[in-house]
């Protein structure tokens, strides 16, 4: 407790443009290993880089999404350093001159105060290749270019994270943000969300940094936190006792939930920057940065609090609908028109969720489409149907991509309304369980469900409850 965490994170984002940084090879995933390379992207000699201009627009969406400054003159440098997948033995990146500097993300801590976390610089940069490891320790291992010279966003902040906790909500509002612009999917089995995390430990109320601890190549929000977890206790068991930390790099192993030592950190002048003779700076006019402001689609923070206005949706629909701008699309077009949004927002939060959960996927071409989803609510409005047979027929429409009005047609599942036929029902259940109706009489209220539910369950369900409560009421509550 005497120590507090200063915590900065490295992201790295692909951007989702159909061809690499620098060349015109495919970006395309999970194709024949070494199927999309190229002189260029694969560094053979006399090979020269060409700028892809759509990597540019996308990244300058995204620095604008961060409030960031974008500069009018930027540069790419050579990144030296040696590894397998990196057949140039450098990388192609941006140090002194970057395209985004100076931005900034608001999250919320654990008492639901609004946080600044600031962003230092998102600079552009090529990607590396892969590599596979055979499953036998002793065994090959292999190296897939294809990833190499896709584009990637580095999104460095400054040192303002002081929890694990506050590390993944601050991953999960750029997360966001980058889905929200459409400048990358963020999808981390993908390898398109990548994290290094720097964590020092420091006196509290001291101002001066401790020594920085890097941990790479982290694939997933949950294990960015719980490797912060380990490190803030390793740390805090060193300096406790009175032993100092050396500045370097570590792994995390997620089965062991233990960080491990990598190397010793590097430090800039060690990568040998220096100015990539092939390309040329990148400049920009201020009205190219404005046109594509202008393009920026509604970002989360601004979809929320418009949600909130015009809906007049609880905070956690809200969450719930905007933790995916594709759900919070599907719900405003189910919505429009409807009088009551909220129920389509309870629908979401709950059926549709569970039926995307069960079926491992999400709603990009869910059979069941906005206008679908909004006359199922319009059948139950009409009295067509309950909401307890909503559900069935939603399950039906999940399977067969029918609509509402088809489901029922075809299954027989309008509620019933005939009073004569409820009656009928009704009188059979009372003479089946009269001492349950005697037991309510003198005063177990409860059993006026379970009577309730023996209406239900012989008419299968499709018995209009409120007339159902009715019905039971006048029979059992009339004076004999």
């Amino acid at each position: 407790m005497n120590y507090e965490a200063v915590i900065g994170l490295e992201i790295h984002v692909q951007l989702n443009t159909k061809t690499k940084t620098f060349c015109s090879c495919s970006t395309s995933f999970g194709d024949i290993p070494n199927s999309h390379t190229c002189p260029v992207c694969l560094g053979l000699p006399g090979a020269l880089p060409v700028f892809n201009s759509e990597v540019l627009r996308k990244g300058v969406m995204a620095g604008l999404a961060l409030h960031c400054e974008v500069a009018e003159f930027s540069m790419f440098d050579r990144k030296n350093y040696f590894y397998p997948d990196l057949p140039k033995a450098y990388q192609i990146s941006q140090y002194e001159f970057p395209l985004n500097c100076g931005g900034y993300v608001m999250v919320q801590d654990e008492g639901g105060e609004d946080r600044r976390i600031g962003i230092t610089r998102a600079h552009l940069e090529e990607d590396a290749g892969k590599l596979i490891h055979d499953e036998d320790p002793n065994g090959p291992s292999f190296v897939d270019f294809n990833r190499c010279g896709t584009p990637l966003l580095e999104i460095v902040t400054e040192p303002d994270i002081r929890t694990p906790e506050e590390a993944y909500r601050f991953l999960a509002a750029i997360k966001e943000i980058m889905q929200y612009t459409g400048v990358s999917e963020c999808s981390m089995e993908k390898g398109q969300l990548r994290v290094d995390v720097n964590i020092s430990l420091r006196k509290r109320g001291n101002k001066e940094l401790g020594v920085k601890q890097e941990i790479k190549n982290l694939n997933s929000f949950a294990n960015v936190k719980r490797a912060l977890e380990f490190e803030i206790k390793r740390q805090t068991k060193i300096l406790g006792s009175g032993k100092r930390l050396t500045q370097q790099t570590r792994l995390f192993n997620a089965s062991k939930n233990a960080t491990v030592q990598m190397r010793m950190k590097e430090e800039a002048h060690d990568y040998r920057y220096f100015p990539d003779p092939d390309l040329v700076p990148v400049v920009l006019k201020k009205e190219e940065v404005e046109k594509i402001r202008e393009a920026l689609p509604e970002l989360p923070d601004r979809k929320r609090k418009r949600l909130k206005r015009e809906y007049n949706l609880t905070d956690y629909d809200i969450d719930v609908l905007c933790s995916s701008h594709r759900i919070a699309a599907y719900f405003e077009e189910a919505a429009e028109g409807y009088p009551n949004p909220k129920k389509i927002a309870n629908w979401i939060h709950t059926e549709l969720m569970r039926v995307l959960n069960e079926m491992k996927t999400d709603i990009d071409g869910f059979i069941v489409t906005p206008r679908k989803l909004r006359e199922l609510f319009e059948l139950v409005d009409e009295g067509v149907i309950s909401g307890k047979i909503a559900k069935a027929v939603f399950d039906e429409m999940v399977k067969t991509g029918e609509t509402a009005r088809e489901v029922v047609e075809k299954k027989g599942m309008k509620q019933l309304t005939d009073r004569e036929e409820i009656v009928t029902v009704v009188e059979k259940v009372l003479k089946e369980h009269e001492a349950v109706v005697e037991d309510y009489r003198a005063g177990k209220k409860k059993a006026f469900g379970f009577l309730v539910g023996q209406v239900m369950r012989k008419t299968k369900g499709r018995a209009s409850p409120q007339l159902v409560n009715e019905l039971l009421s006048e029979k059992i509550d009339t004076p004999r």
